[in-house]
């Protein structure tokens, strides 16, 4: 099913503004996927049929959904593995004990999708951290998409979902079978907080100081100056100490040299540079951050 250039520019144009995801000219086929469905139930025979109904008549809910539609919710369980593993061996130990004084931990996955990689944190917490009963840690995960968020805060997934992934003994220990779906327990979904959060636009003003962020996979769907825009911005939510962890084709080279990269193993991570950090207690500079091994 082809697309015209007109309504290929309308709805790039459209996922951009609201959004910040840059639409290119080769995706005509990605858009036609997507919006085919949406153009159905509206009662128009292609999208084509959709966008021009829409130059007519407005309609803020139905360009939502289009939003939505165009927004890529690729997640799994315990997504690439090796972060995974060096926020258990590694990461998650150093900000322990960063915060063994105010015993509190503060993490955001800032484009959560359906749910999985926020869950997978709150697993490994619970299974590997018992240090951590007392403390006060907050799980916050968020999404531009009210949808997905919606699925998330269910913790419910389908088989193939728990299949990508998830080892099956954690599968057994924090999920029940509930019919052709397994249930996440409330144990795990309690850990998290969900809210629908657009990344180009206002960020809550209740949001702590993180002392660890996921942004996996987000920043290559944006344009030079909104990645620019992000980061800066996340300065301001980072802890002095804290790790930002951003998807394995991604960098901050470039673009905002406030963070510096750290290698540990195979993953890479970033943190403030070492003349933006304090001390996890507030007195003096942290000296410069060593390339681990």
């Amino acid at each position: 099913m082809s697309l015209s250039s007109r309504s290929l520019a309308f709805v790039a144009e459209l996922v951009q503004k609201r959004s910040g995801i840059v639409v290119s000219e080769d995706k005509d086929y990605l858009v036609v996927s997507r919006l085919t469905p949406i153009a159905r139930d509206h009662g128009h025979k292609d999208v084509d049929g959709l966008v021009e109904d829409l130059r007519r008549r407005r309609n803020h809910t139905l360009e939502t959904r289009i939003v939505e539609a165009m927004t890529t919710n690729e997640t799994t369980f315990y997504r690439d593995v090796h972060p995974f593993r060096t926020l258990q061996t590694k990461l998650i130990p150093e900000l322990i004990e960063a915060r063994k004084k105010e015993r509190t931990l503060s993490l955001w996955s800032a484009a959560a999708s359906t749910g999985q990689e926020i869950y997978t944190l709150a697993i490994m917490l619970r299974e590997h951290f018992s240090e951590l009963r007392g403390w006060k840690v907050t799980l916050h995960a968020s999404d531009l998409s009210a949808e997905v968020i919606t699925k998330a805060r269910t913790g419910r997934y389908a088989q193939h979902e728990v299949n990508r992934g998830l080892p099956a003994a954690m599968l057994l220990k924090y999920f029940t079978k509930d019919d052709q779906h397994w249930q996440l327990k409330q144990e795990i979904r309690s850990m998290v907080t969900f809210r629908e959060v657009n990344l180009i636009s206002r960020w809550p003003h209740d949001y702590p100081k993180f002392d660890l962020v996921l942004l996996r996979n987000v920043l290559i769907y944006f344009d030079e100056a909104t990645k620019i825009d992000i980061l800066k911005r996340l300065e301001r939510h980072m802890a002095p100490h804290g790790i930002l962890m951003l998807g394995a084709a991604e960098t901050t080279m470039g673009l905002d040299e406030t963070y510096e990269r750290v290698l540990a193993d195979t993953t890479s991570y970033y943190r403030l540079a070492a003349s933006r950090q304090e001390s996890p207690h507030g007195h003096g500079s942290r000296p410069r951050l060593q390339v681990a091994g």
